[in-house]
């Protein structure tokens, strides 16, 4: 009666046995992948053309320009700033854009997993807390410069990928 568990581990054994796990690989691509769709989306809002990810723009100083290198960990934190203010934004053109960059921070994650990192909660999201103010002022403006950001932002995501990016 005892042994009926253990036989059915040991059936299951060879099983267990071969399962690999995902391919490291097949994650860094999935996350370029996703990358470029997300960067195509911002292509299709045609407003984004506008503005340069590099211009400063008064009272926007909460919204991250480019950074030289990143860290996986700096990639999530930038993705969830990003993410938060595409959260607060009125336009249902960016409500899919916001959904991506949930999964493309789900991916980096996977892959900070493989490298044996753990990434901490994004912080600097307390920085968003007037956002509400900034969004009742310039709306318009707001939207248009972080897409325009958010885009640089990811094509520089895009070539550190290539570099195997640090914790």
């Amino acid at each position: 009666m005892y042994w009926r568990p253990l036989w059915g581990f040991l059936w299951l054994w060879p099983y267990l046995f071969y399962i690999q796990a995902l391919p490291i690989q097949k994650v860094q691509s999935d996350t370029k992948t996703l990358i470029k769709t997300i960067v195509t989306r911002i292509n299709d809002i045609s407003h984004t053309q506008s503005v340069s990810s590099k211009q400063r723009v008064t009272g926007l100083d909460f919204i991250p320009g480019l950074q030289p290198v990143l860290t996986l960990s700096q990639m999530d934190q930038t993705l969830a700033i990003y993410q938060q203010i595409l959260i607060n934004l009125p336009s249902r053109k960016v409500i899919q854009i916001s959904n991506d960059l949930e999964n493309l921070r789900d991916l980096l994650h996977l892959l900070a997993f493989s490298k044996s990192c753990h990434l901490p909660l994004a912080s600097g999201l307390e920085t968003l807390e007037s956002l509400g103010d900034v969004l009742e002022a310039s709306l318009y403006s707001t939207e248009v410069v972080a897409l325009s950001r958010l885009q640089g932002s990811l094509q520089d995501m895009l070539w550190q990928l290539d570099l195997s990016p640090g914790c």
